[in-house]
């Protein structure tokens, strides 16, 4: 099988590809690699790739495909660093024209990375994907649009799935810092403190899943029968994976050497949120999520104390996605309209 991945670069596909190569995919990337040089370690792997902004994505660029994996996409703007109408360009516009051109190309299969944070705050039980969705966020609102946009377009010969991915963790050759679990860790190492900022105590829920093991859950829908799948949610996450902030924190700590919590006192907390992800395991019962909050964190802990990682870095752009794009901006690399910008000829 031909497999696209987009945004085969990221802190997620960097590591879908070699999952899947190792799987014996054919694999090809789509990534204009907002993140150069961003890198965690060694990369030892290469793919063919489209180093092409996603919003030009054409039909003809997609006919020997057999499936596409739709990774791609901006983060949350906040603080002003993106501009909300790029975001939505890219996120929802993009991502339903690419899906339609995919079935104009007779892409068969079609597999949407959504969010967990569709499900808003969350309540009593964790939800599954028959629960309300509530979003709370422009974000998650956006990925709610573009599953029901593409829901529309599934039939006989195209196969949407959508798959609500919880918070991810785990080591990446493109390492991220914006995620719960991997900037406590790095903050454990860098400084032998973890921070808990929050103004309910830490008492807010997350939901889970290391990086690897959304890369097996993926490539499990990908082998699937299309009427297995076609039109289906599914939560991603690890099992037993729900846990509270001031939990990972402390897990943290019993893991990392001469580290100590700090509680801090905030206005405001992210939403907290658990996820009821059994229908993953009973539809693919043989799926093997392999990673558990405490092996992941020995995993980041092990590799960030042999990188070299300072203080610096765990708030530098290196790691941080909105951050980066926002220094390509100020740097005039891209517009403001993350197109990239011509060189200047002298």
């Amino acid at each position: 099988m031909r497999v696209l991945v987009t945004g085969h670069r990221g802190y997620i596909g960097s590591v879908l590809v070699g999952v899947l190569r190792n799987a014996r995919y054919e694999v090809v990337g789509l990534d204009c690699d907002f993140y150069q040089g961003c890198d965690f370690g060694r990369v030892h792997e290469t793919i063919p790739g489209y180093d092409i902004d996603l919003r030009d994505i054409e039909f003809t660029d997609l006919l020997s495909f057999d499936a596409v994996i739709h990774l791609a996409a901006l983060p949350e703007p906040a603080n002003g660093e993106l501009d909300p109408v790029t975001v939505c360009s890219v996120n929802e516009e993009a991502t339903i024209r690419l899906a339609e051109c995919c079935k104009k190309a007779s892409v068969s299969r079609f597999l949407f990375a959504s969010s967990s944070s569709v499900y808003g705050r969350g309540g009593s039980e964790p939800p599954d994907e028959r629960h309300p969705t509530v979003p709370t966020t422009e974000y998650a609102t956006s990925r709610l649009r573009c599953e029901r946009e593409l829901a529309r377009l599934a039939d006989h010969t195209f196969t949407p799935v959508f798959l609500r991915n919880a918070s991810a963790y785990g080591v990446s050759p493109r390492l991220r810092m914006d995620s719960i679990v991997n900037e406590f860790v790095a903050s454990a190492v860098t400084c032998g403190r973890v921070v808990v900022s929050s103004s309910s105590n830490g008492r807010t829920w997350r939901s889970l899943i290391h990086v690897e093991d959304i890369a097996r859950a993926y490539m499990a829908v990908l082998a699937a029968p299309d009427d297995l799948v076609r039109d289906q949610v599914f939560n991603v996450a690890g099992p037993g994976q729900n846990h509270r902030v001031i939990d990972i924190a402390d897990a943290v700590t019993d893991l990392v050497p001469q580290c100590t919590r700090l509680d801090t006192q905030s206005v405001l907390d992210e939403p907290g949120y658990r996820l009821d992800a059994s229908k993953l395991l009973r539809t693919f019962p043989k799926l093997a999520l392999r990673w558990t909050l405490p092996t992941g964190i020995r995993q980041l802990r092990n590799a960030m104390e042999g990188s070299g990682l300072t203080p610096g870095d765990l708030r530098s752009d290196r790691y941080r996605r909105s951050l980066r794009l926002k220094t390509l901006i100020e740097r005039r690399d891209v517009t403001d309209t993350l197109r990239r910008t011509e060189p200047v000829l002298v």
